[in-house]
């Protein structure tokens, strides 16, 4: 049996890879090729940088001595997610390459940003409401693609199509992608926090030490 601080390497080490994955699913693999003839595809690209490979490369990452404020984190994250939903900045991304880049880039940047206050930490009951607020402006956002009865972005109405599937029913696939996805990859990690606090065996990180404290 390996020692238990050789196990917490391999854990980092697996997820550190598991991260680095995700960017290349996310931006390089086949998914990439189909982000301008699907919403669908551009979403779950952002998904995954955000969701997957963000949380992922923070525990993988050594131990840094960086303080963000929770606020700054949720604000940022809230604002790039937000802002690139914008049709005008959505269509500057999905007409300029160097401006999608950007956007790929700026997806990474906010999760790597938003999980810093989550991963690592010491348990705090600010950890459940951070990760529940996070929620509420992504589920606005997802309702509205959901059940608008309209084509958000014009882009896609012009779009080459691969599947039998309509504009208006690729942004609603898109839509419920982003509310099942957030729900679960913030309520989740929000609700074993919870667990966490409220068992008075465990008052460490649920996540194995506090790297970025």
């Amino acid at each position: 049996m390996l020692p238990a601080h050789n196990t917490h390497s391999v854990w980092r080490l697996a997820a550190l890879a598991g991260g680095v994955f995700s960017v290349w699913a996310a931006v390089v693999s086949p998914l990439a090729r189909l982000d301008h003839q699907l919403l669908t595809a551009h979403m779950a690209q952002h998904l995954l940088l955000m969701t997957v490979a963000a949380p992922l490369i923070l525990l993988g990452a050594p131990p840094m001595r960086l303080h963000f404020h929770p606020v700054l984190c949720w604000l940022t994250s809230t604002a790039v997610v937000i802002g690139w939903h914008v049709p005008a900045l959505f269509e500057l991304g999905m007409k300029s390459k160097s401006w999608h880049e950007v956007e790929h880039a700026s997806f990474l940047a906010a999760g790597l940003l938003f999980w810093w206050p989550v991963i690592g930490r010491k348990l705090r009951w600010s950890i459940p409401l951070y990760l529940f607020l996070a929620t509420l402006p992504c589920d606005a956002l997802s309702a509205f693609l959901t059940f608008c009865d309209r084509v958000v972005y014009p882009h896609y109405l012009h779009a080459h199509r691969l599947f039998d599937i309509s504009p208006l029913g690729d942004q609603e696939f898109a839509g419920a992608l982003m509310w099942v996805c957030i729900t679960f990859a913030y309520l989740g990690p929000a609700t074993v926090v919870t667990f966490q606090l409220l068992s008075p065996q465990r008052r460490t990180s649920p996540y194995g030490g506090a790297p970025h404290e």
